[in-house]
């Protein structure tokens, strides 16, 4: 997430920047230059602190309210304070218990899992909290059943390790017998339990294109109802859950009805967001977009910070915060960062106990 931005600032500019970022976050109003020169610790006349603070104006990190002699941070200011002035600390005791106590190590439903999360993060940044659900081909497949329905169709039911259920309805040419169904479910048990549904699809496919493969031989006229079952779904994606959205009324910066309507129907309709979070979940680390850099116009006056989580070495997608470019950075940074990866600790355990 770090990276060096922005101008090259000596070390006056730079210690004011952050003093004044510091007390922005705090209590949101214009900074002027004598409550920086009591704040910042430099001795430095008034004069030199308003010429700083002129010139970081002209370099695109504060703003000037036209109410206010005092000045503000851009979404560039913020950029460099984030990246190069805040200093992050490991989050207290405190806080890191309940987060423990929220991700439980010993869960077992992935779902309810991930909405722990999304809860979680909402009322501990009292901002929106994300998470992205993993596609149904991430997760390793604990079991397989085929149950018989009316006019030669077949119900198979999938269970996943992390307790997701999928039904899939096949269409067969002719009534399969129950022993066929029962004897169908044990061989695919035991071939591919444990496997995620891509890895099983390429071995499937591999062992029915040989003939005489042992699978081949094993299933039988079962054949065509294990290729059903295992089929990719037409239209298989990212699904995300959000909590916290109301948080936002009231937000400062966020007041705007417009604003916040365009706000609510990107969670509603998830598209943009979704693409958002899969391409972070791609990244290593945290991430953090300010206003414009997210490149979704319904959140040009927030922030964004994510971190992917994932099981078994493989990331399965993220988890974030959505807010106010106003927000306490060098907290709900590492509060994002350690909630992933207790969640990829929660979730390996389910994993490794299907």
């Amino acid at each position: 997430m770090i990276r060096e931005s922005g101008p090259m600032l000596d070390a006056r500019a730079r210690q004011l920047l952050r003093t004044l970022i510091a007390q922005y976050l705090v209590d949101g109003e214009p900074v002027g230059s004598r409550t920086l020169s009591r704040a910042s610790g430099l001795d430095v006349s008034a004069a030199t602190i308003r010429n700083i603070m002129s010139d970081l104006e002209e370099a695109g990190l504060l703003a000037s309210p036209h109410t206010s002699a005092g000045r503000i941070p851009t979404a560039q200011g913020l950029r460099v304070f984030v990246d190069s002035l805040i200093e992050l600390k490991p989050l207290p005791r405190i806080e890191m218990d309940r987060l423990e106590r929220e991700v439980p190590r010993d869960a077992t439903n992935g779902r309810e899992l991930l909405s722990n999360v999304s809860t979680l993060l909402s009322a501990v940044t009292h901002f929106v909290g994300v998470v992205t659900v993993p596609r149904e081909g991430d997760m390793p497949l604990k079991h397989i059943d085929f149950v018989a329905l009316p006019d030669n169709r077949v119900l198979a039911v999938l269970v996943f390790a992390d307790q997701q259920v999928q039904n899939r309805v096949l269409q067969m040419t002719r009534r399969p017998h129950p022993a066929e169904l029962e004897h169908a479910a044990a061989v695919l048990n035991a071939q591919f339990a444990g496997l995620r549904l891509d890895d099983i699809r390429a071995r499937l496919l591999a062992e029915l294109r040989a003939a005489g493969g042992d699978l081949h031989r094993a299933l039988g006229a079962a054949v065509d109802m294990a290729a059903g079952a295992f089929a990719p779904p037409p239209h298989e994606g990212l699904d995300m859950l959000v909590s916290g959205q109301t948080n936002l009324m009231g937000q400062q910066g966020l007041a705007d009805l417009d604003r916040l309507r365009d706000l609510f129907e990107a969670f509603q309709q998830k598209r943009g967001l979704l693409a958002l979070l899969e391409t972070c979940a791609r990244a290593p680390g945290v991430r953090l977009f300010i206003g414009q850099e997210s490149g979704f116009a319904a959140l040009d006056g927030c922030s964004v910070v994510t971190a992917p989580y994932g099981a078994g070495g493989r990331v399965l997608g993220a988890i974030g915060v959505i807010g106010p470019t106003r927000m306490a950075y060098d907290r709900v940074i590492p509060v994002v960062q350690a909630s992933a990866h207790l969640l990829s600790d929660a979730l390996n355990r389910v994993v490794t106990a299907s």
